[in-house]
């Protein structure tokens, strides 16, 4: 199992860095190995220490 250190954003949030091989598996990086366009997840929290984030392949505004 894979460990990802939370880090202090800013102020008011914090993040996860995402493994780059989970991202290529998803497709999400160019061929020099680069985030390509850009991408939105929904994240919930679903129990205690357990979070689930999900890829949003659309934003309706």
């Amino acid at each position: 199992m894979a460990l990802n250190k939370v880090r202090q954003l800013d102020q008011n949030s914090a993040g996860v860095t995402l493994p780059k091989d989970d991202l290529r598996l998803e497709e999400l990086l160019d061929e020099d190995g680069k985030l390509e366009g850009e991408h939105h997840t929904h994240i919930r929290h679903v129990d205690e220490k357990e979070w689930k984030i999900t890829l949003v392949d659309k934003i309706d505004i």
